[in-house]
């Protein structure tokens, strides 16, 4: 059963449906990640609006986001690469 949670950021509450406890700390962690950009944000550009400072964080964690995935997809290849090279070596020793 959903849990209802309620999290802030900046100074707006929002009330949100957790399905399970992991997406209830998953919430919270984003909640509050979120909140402690638009405060950077908000003192770095004071004249910009919420919703100017919102879109900066959105896109800036998109582009965390695609790092990320960028480096996850190198990794494996990575471990797809030295999984070929170790079924090769086990192969070339097995045949001696």
């Amino acid at each position: 059963m959903d849990q209802r949670i309620t999290v802030k950021i900046g100074e707006r509450e929002y009330v949100l449906k957790a399905p399970t406890p992991e997406h209830e700390e998953l919430f919270r962690l984003a909640a509050q990640a979120v909140d402690k950009r638009l405060k950077s944000y908000l003192a770095s550009y004071p004249d910009k609006t919420p919703a100017d400072l919102l879109s900066f964080v959105a896109l800036n964690e998109c582009v965390s986001r695609i790092q990320a995935q960028r480096k996850m997809d190198a990794s494996l290849k990575e471990v797809d690469s030295l999984k070929t090279d170790i079924e090769s070596y086990l192969k070339s020793i097995d045949k001696k």
